[in-house]
């Protein structure tokens, strides 16, 4: 009738996609290739910086991450007593240029697909579900990764990089972007995988499932092989403590991997059906 609102085109009843992080989540099992690349950054300037501190901002766009880095405390300081004056965006600027580059060659040492990635992706793939992937790295780094993925057999249905939308994470935006690219809706059809706490809380913030992996990833910090070789109750001590780091950003789930994906998004679809939603 005339004046009467369209009728709203039903939600989709199930998922539609998933978007995955990259380092940690996806290749780079431990998430290394930054690590080396920040500690060297802040050597080049006199200030020391350790592996550990350069995981704390981890899941941050790089320029943020640098910035970051350079307002703790104890950095702030050998900042000081090394240049005379504070650390300031200015210096963001001038490292982040030289991080990118640093950065590039470390990727290209580091983008082996984490084991059980590209099975889970299939399986994703043949219940329809697309696949959208969102990252801390800026173009020129993911321009490096790219090749040496598909090559392994890996090509996403999208990529948002840090840069392509105006707010990074933990804001919403790239999710959004996703949302776009993929053309799926609504926000609780999409699942977000992540191994940070700002990358996990971009996909809270967009109303997605959020799912956080906690072996493979920053928050455990171990390579595979060492991982691996960890007798079963250190192994189970140090997934707890990496359990802990992530829950700050309040995951509907956190698994150990993307291996161990496909039982979640099972549990999520069953949840879909009984009208939940994710965590708000």
């Amino acid at each position: 009738m005339p004046g009467e609102h369209p009728m709203e085109p039903a939600p989709a009843p199930t998922l539609t996609a998933v978007v995955f992080d990259w380092a940690g989540t996806l290749i780079d099992f431990g998430s290394h290739a930054p690590m080396g690349a920040f500690v060297k950054l802040f050597q080049r300037h006199g200030v020391a910086l350790s592996v550990e501190q350069a995981r704390v901002p981890m899941g941050l766009p790089k320029w943020d991450h640098i910035r970051a880095l350079g307002r703790m405390p104890a950095v702030a300081v050998a900042w000081g007593e090394r240049h005379g004056r504070p650390f300031d965006d200015h210096d963001v600027d001038r490292l982040y240029e030289e991080f990118t580059p640093m950065n590039v060659e470390a990727v290209r040492e580091h983008a082996a697909l984490v084991p059980g990635a590209l099975s889970t992706i299939e399986a994703l793939r043949q219940r329809g579900l697309r696949i959208g992937t969102t990252t801390g790295y800026n173009r020129p780094i993911m321009d490096a990764v790219l090749p040496l993925v598909k090559a392994q057999g890996f090509v996403p249905d999208n990529l948002v990089c840090a840069g392509d939308v105006p707010q990074n994470r933990p804001s919403p935006l790239g999710m959004y972007r996703c949302f776009l690219d993929l053309q799926v809706w609504p926000a609780h059809t999409v699942v977000k995988l992540d191994d940070t706490v700002p990358g996990l809380m971009e996909g809270r913030h967009a109303g997605c499932w959020t799912v956080a992996v906690a072996a493979s990833g920053n928050a455990m910090g171990l390579r595979l092989d060492d991982w691996e070789a960890l007798p079963p109750a250190q192994r189970q001590e140090r997934l707890a403590q990496a359990e802990q780091m992530l829950a700050f950003a309040r995951p509907d789930f956190v698994i150990p991997s993307v291996a161990q994906l496909m039982p979640v998004i099972a549990l999520i679809e069953e949840r879909l059906r009984r009208g939940q939603r994710p965590a708000p």
